[in-house]
């Protein structure tokens, strides 16, 4: 049995096979490869493009999917997280998709159950699922040559765990990461180089990844408004100019703040390729660890 709790639970070899399922299912057609499993998902953070990538993904597995209201059900009853998924395990599911505030707390649940547990982001400490979707997005576009690229990670990496699980991921692949953020944002203690300005690294990369601006994760109030951080930190068409880059964001985009309402129409912008290939990844990924 194997878990995805960071992406370090995938060899190199097991995500280029991954990435060859995700190409086959890139059309999201349905088929019966997963018919008469079940999956679980237990998110006790609001997720609106994760929950439904992967609920998504399941049902063109033709797999059954069970989304537990944990906010308003068995917390509020006093019940324990591992009571809870401890009773979930009980009933046999064939896996378990859980995101949680507390960092760590998939891996310890996987201790704890009998099947594949996989994180759809813990605090902020990893999102596996969509750092994987983020190098599948990149090698597309590249033709799979991605050995060598550069990206600018750009916003709020402090309080980010897709910055977290792409500094781990995408230099396996040869590619280079760096952070542009105020100093307020910054990682603490990392060896990538960090930038406070997008202009110090624009002309040197080949992706820039915008982040959601995370303000309601900082017990400290750094800017006086989004708008403020917006006059630095938003992609413009300006910031791109004339330049050959990808473009990319995980998701929710804070309009005007993370990216411009030009730069969301441009073509160089692959957000919404982002979203389709969160499926096809998410269905590679469940019918690794299920079928």
């Amino acid at each position: 049995m194997q878990h995805l709790i960071t992406t370090s639970d995938f060899t190199n070899e097991e995500i280029i096979d991954l990435f060859e399922d995700a190409k086959k299912f890139q059309a999201l057609r349905s088929n019966k490869l997963l018919e008469g499993k079940l999956i679980v998902t237990l998110f006790f953070e609001n997720s609106t493009r994760t929950r439904s990538a992967f609920e998504i993904a399941a049902k063109r597995l033709g797999a059954e999917i069970v989304s537990l209201d944990v906010g308003t059900s068995s917390r509020n009853k006093g019940e324990s997280i591992f009571d809870t998924v401890a009773n979930i395990n009980a009933m046999k599911p064939d896996a378990i998709i859980i995101r949680h505030s507390e960092c760590g707390l998939p891996a310890t649940l996987s201790e704890h159950v009998n099947c594949p547990i996989i994180n759809a982001g813990d605090g902020k400490n990893a999102h596996p699922t969509q750092a994987l979707l983020d190098l599948f997005t990149m090698i597309e576009h590249f033709d799979g040559n991605v050995d060598g690229k550069k990206i600018a990670i750009v916003g709020d990496a402090r309080a980010s765990r897709v910055a977290g699980s792409n500094k781990r991921l995408l230099p396996r692949f040869g590619i280079d990461v760096c952070f542009v953020a105020p100093d307020c944002f910054k990682i603490e203690g990392t060896e990538f180089k960090q930038y406070n300005h997008i202009s110090e690294v624009i002309d040197n990369v080949d992706i820039v990844m915008s982040l959601r601006t995370q303000l309601e994760r900082h017990t400290e109030i750094f800017f006086e408004s989004v708008n403020e951080y917006a006059k630095d930190y938003c992609i413009t068409s300006e910031t791109f100019g004339d330049r050959d880059l990808l473009l990319l964001h995980p998701g929710p985009v804070n309009r005007n703040v993370d990216i411009s309402d030009e730069m969301l129409k441009d073509p160089r912008n692959k957000i919404l390729e982002q979203v389709t290939n969160g499926v096809a990844v998410r269905m590679a990924i469940l019918k690794k660890l299920i079928k």
